[in-house]
């Protein structure tokens, strides 16, 4: 590799590498690597979060190296306490596939499918039993395991710690085992797990997995790490105007990250961004503007992301009205019910509460008429359109 490709892929949007002249000798023997991944189908979505370290992977794919991806129809069952203050809710495995299903259409479309291997943990754990569960746990400590930060915090605080918690490090640490990892991928919250599996593979008598960590994007909030359960995140398969859209919503703080670490802009550019990002004069629309195409072109072409550009001036900066509005038919008894009641049923707010934060916001617009108070539902007429902030619409049917 020469100077410029190994940059590309050991320094921009990476965080650390455990061991990285090691991997860097490993790397140029030219021998192919086996590199692990592993997604806990706990939600039917992939973001753009868990794009950086796929990414990294499709890169590693065109040097002649193979992904292993590992679908974690176990461990999702408990649940990765990484990041949570409180004990995970476990699903059931009938969820965990179904989930399961929609994830594999998104992981192709940013890694290369016949360059990927795919392994379901119950390969492995299906027959595992209770003695080798036991000689599996015999290998560490809670001392170990407590000093992981989120285990700590929550000790601390007198919070409760499942038993199955401190097993999730462990049932992914066999993981490398079971496929021979030569490199794990992960995010920063992941660190301790990618070690453990490290480690337990030098007791078990395998080569040391590396450890390949990458940063985390902050949600759409700019504050929190994009999470599928926080409902922060940009899905890369939402609809080339949601993609779009929500990139927009992206405070100004967070676009230079996403930018280095969720796309190809040349580093020139990214570098260029990074400094004109703390200048109060920079074209900071313009910015935005470009990381909402790139991100739309990735996971749904370049044409889906020109459009998409225009139908945002067009509609949020322009403040048309959309043509292809989508319909909602009003409920029985309006009488009895309130706007917020409405703007849920719709699907504009997630939340009663959050309707009338909107209401109260001045957010909501009917027929382009502000709405200053949460008026009666009954007030509403056929035919009417609803603006919840800049982008959501509906036209109602039906009604008094």
């Amino acid at each position: 590799m020469n100077d410029s490709r190994l940059h590309r892929l050991l320094r921009r949007g990476v965080t650390e590498i455990i061991v990285e002249s090691e991997l860097i000798e490993l790397l140029e023997t030219g021998r192919p690597l086996r590199l692990k991944i592993g997604f806990d189908p706990s939600a039917p979505d992939i973001h753009v979060g868990h794009s950086v370290p796929l990414r990294k992977l499709r890169q590693l794919q065109e040097l002649g190296h193979t992904v292993v991806l590992i679908v974690g129809d176990w461990t999702a069952q408990i649940g990765d306490p990484s990041g949570r203050s409180r004990t995970r809710p476990m699903l059931t495995r009938e969820q965990v596939m179904a989930n399961a299903e929609t994830y594999m259409a998104q992981f192709f479309k940013i890694i290369d499918p016949d360059r990927t291997e795919t392994r379901f943990q119950s390969d492995w754990f299906g027959p595992f039993t209770l003695s080798d569960v036991i000689g599996l746990t015999s290998r560490f400590t809670v001392a170990q395991f407590l000093a992981r930060e989120d285990f700590a915090k929550r000790y601390r605080a007198n919070q409760p710690i499942a038993i199955t918690e401190l097993l999730y490090p462990l049932l992914q640490a066999y993981d490398s085992i079971a496929v021979e990892s030569d490199v794990e991928f992960g995010g920063t919250d992941q660190k301790f797990n990618l070690l453990v599996g490290r480690d337990l593979q030098g007791m078990m008598g395998q080569r040391p997995q590396h450890c390949f960590i990458t940063p985390l994007l902050p949600g759409t909030d700019g504050v929190q790490k994009m999470s599928k359960s926080l409902g922060n995140y940009i899905g890369i398969d939402e609809l080339p105007n949601d993609v779009y859209g929500k990139t927009m919503s992206l405070p100004d703080s967070v676009v230079a990250a996403y930018i280095e670490n969720a796309t190809d802009v040349p580093d020139e550019e990214v570098e260029e961004m990074k400094r004109a990002s703390a200048d109060a004069s920079a074209d900071r629309m313009g910015m935005k503007k470009r990381l909402a195409r790139e991100l739309v072109a990735q996971f749904h072409g370049g044409a889906a992301a020109l459009d998409a550009e225009r139908r945002f001036e067009r509609i949020v900066q322009g403040r048309e009205t959309p043509d292809d509005l989508p319909v909602f038919d009003l409920p029985p008894n309006l009488e009895a019910r309130r706007l917020s009641d409405v703007l849920v049923g719709a699907g504009m707010a997630g939340s009663a509460a959050e309707a009338k934060r909107l209401i109260d916001q001045g957010a909501v617009r009917i027929d382009d008429a502000p709405v200053a108070a949460n008026i009666p539902a009954s007030t509403l007429k056929s035919g009417a359109v609803i603006r919840a902030g800049r982008r959501r619409f509906v036209r109602l049917r039906g009604g008094g």
